[in-house]
């Protein structure tokens, strides 16, 4: 029987916010029972597992991010835009570290369409318009800026730049500006690289 006022979006919730706490890796059905003081068995009325809990996670903080990116990028273009759009990840990333990882969780191309995955593809290649890219290249600046995003990301939270200097500030703004740079005067295609012509 299903405990009363539980629901598969409360479940999620709160799976959300114990992955802040004590990280994505940590986050079970057995963990989120622990947390409403009730036996696993009555919250799999609301869940199949543990990897469904963790879809859902995932999914919920695509769209958390997706509706901050959304606001961020309002009435932007060119680079303030670019520039909006990153530090929406970072921020995120900053504010819910077990969300974000959560983020990154691959999920079947079903679930990914169905997800606000979509929505993060649809807003970088709007900002990526503003730098008259075409096809194939737009593709190509898609997977550099979610590299260069998560990559920086994933390098801070993991302290990595937290004792040198300058500061992780000051070449995160650095990061931004070459990005910038580069997608203004994105090179020409030329031979596939270890070719001799």
């Amino acid at each position: 029987m299903a405990r009363a006022g539980l629901t598969p979006e409360l479940l999620t919730r709160a799976g959300a916010e114990l992955a802040d706490e004590v990280g994505f890796d940590q986050v079970t059905v057995s963990a989120l029972a622990r947390r409403f003081g009730v036996k696993v068995a009555s919250l799999y009325s609301h869940l199949r597992n543990s990897q469904e809990l963790r879809t859902r996670i995932a999914l919920l903080a695509l769209a958390e991010m997706a509706d901050r990116a959304a606001d961020a990028l309002a009435g932007r273009a060119g680079k303030d835009a670019l520039v909006a759009f990153a530090h929406v990840y970072r921020d995120y990333a900053r504010e819910h570290p077990g969300r974000y990882t959560a983020a990154r969780l691959p999920l079947d191309p079903e679930t990914a369409a169905a997800g606000a995955g979509v929505r993060h593809a649809q807003m970088t290649r709007a900002i990526l318009r503003g730098y008259d890219l075409a096809e194939p290249d737009q593709t190509h600046a898609v997977r550099l800026l979610g590299s260069v995003f998560h990559g920086y990301v994933s390098l801070e939270a993991a302290g990595g730049f937290s004792h040198s200097e300058p500061s992780s500030e000051e070449s995160w703004d650095r990061v931004l500006d070459a990005l910038d740079a580069l997608l203004r005067n994105w090179p020409a295609a030329g031979p596939p690289i270890g070719t001799t012509d």
